[in-house]
């Protein structure tokens, strides 16, 4: 494993901080504030070319790898934009695995290329209401029909489904009690996000705001057999696509979350001056953030072992669950240091912090919670009984 930086990978760190100077603090303040889509900020990472970036070249896209994709949302997460940034190109730039790895020819040829050109937006609609973390839970259901499926049930934290056209969505095709296995029975759609029978109703919440997120509430929803992604009823396996690789990139968005309230809290550290000096002179606060780089700083050693990993398809179901782990854990905990550093000033929203903060605990939380990793490391690294 090298640690040498690539010139591919310099240019594309540069090239993405460059595109992102254009969208200061100031910028994602007002997206959050406002509730707003940040529509000239997606426009941008689409005439960069940075959409479709994992998706092969026939279909229009950059072709490259999770290494590629990983380095971008850092870098975005670490201009200021945050998650709200992440969030809006995520699924653009690496989103499309399932149907990469598991959808039909004919699937492919008809949305891929669109993603590229940013005229495709997808929503994951996964979680439910009555399952949470529990995948094999969900009632939703599809019956079949005619020429495809109808489907019904609810949907719970989809982001994006204000403007998506299309979700890739779980279902039970076979009930629970009639299968071998609780991950058997669960179908993967392409399914079209029909306003006639789904139901939009977004969720206030803490953070995160130029990125929406909804209930849905699916009523006889048709999907033709040519939407179907993968097999049916092999539709678990189909969402534990590129799972890891998945981990491995919020990873990195969450040291970028990092990587920015620490700049942020060392430059407020050396510019403040209470009793006569800088209060970064004072090792009650000088040591927090020693603490929080040293933090950041071994999360990404751990994180490019994973990255280092997946890229090369190799077995890393624990070290993309450490890195996720480790991140989370020091992007939250870089924030909190840099909006203690500004003291009564961190709580306001004048030096971003504060968002910075709200975002930050988001990851503790999604893409998986730090409770589950933990049950993932007892289980299948310690060895110990499943305890869930």
């Amino acid at each position: 494993m090298s640690y040498e930086a690539t010139p591919v990978h310099d240019d594309i760190r540069r090239a993405v901080r460059t595109l992102c100077e254009k969208f200061p603090d100031e910028y994602w303040a007002e997206r959050d504030e406002r509730h707003e889509f940040p529509q000239e900020f997606f426009d941008a990472m689409v005439e960069g070319g940075w959409l479709g970036l994992t998706i092969p070249e026939e279909y229009g896209g950059g072709g490259l790898g999770v290494t590629e994709a990983a380095i971008v949302e850092r870098e975005i997460a670490a201009s200021g934009a945050g998650m709200g940034g992440c969030s809006s190109v995520h699924i653009g730039i690496f989103g499309f695995e399932p149907i990469l790895k598991h959808g039909s020819a004919e699937l492919k040829r008809r949305f891929l290329p669109r993603v590229a050109e940013g005229g495709l937006q997808i929503s994951f609609a996964v979680t439910e209401p009555d399952a949470g973390t529990d995948t094999t839970a969900i009632s939703t259901f599809a019956r079949k029909v005619d020429g495809g499926w109808s489907v019904t049930g609810k949907k719970v934290w989809i982001s994006n489904a204000q403007r998506a056209e299309r979700m890739l969505l779980l279902a039970r095709t076979t009930p629970k009690d009639e299968c071998e296995r609780r991950t058997d029975g669960l179908t993967v759609f392409f399914a079209p996000l029909d306003r006639e029978r789904v139901t939009v109703r977004a969720i206030p919440k803490m953070g995160r705001n130029s990125v929406d997120s909804n209930e849905l509430f699916i009523d006889e929803l048709f999907v033709p057999d040519e939407d179907v992604v993968g097999e049916v009823g092999k539709g678990f396996q189909v969402i534990l696509t590129g799972l890891n690789a998945e981990r491995v990139v919020a990873a990195n968005a969450m040291l970028g979350i990092g990587e920015a309230a620490l700049r942020r809290g060392t430059q407020y550290a050396k510019d403040r001056v209470v009793f006569g000096r800088p209060i970064g002179q004072n090792q009650g606060l000088a040591f927090q953030l020693a603490e929080a780089k040293i933090r950041l700083e071994a999360a990404d050693a751990v994180l490019a072992k994973a990255t280092w990993k997946v890229d090369r398809g190799l077995p890393c179901g624990a070290e993309a669950n450490y890195a996720k782990w480790l991140c989370a854990d020091a992007g939250y905990q870089a924030a909190d240091v840099a909006l203690q550093v500004h003291g009564g000033m961190g709580y306001s929203k004048e030096f971003h912090v504060e968002r910075y903060f709200r975002e930050a605990r988001l990851m503790r939380i999604a893409p998986i919670s730090q409770e589950m990793v933990l049950n993932y490391v007892a289980e299948h690294v310690l060895g110990l009984p499943r305890s869930y």
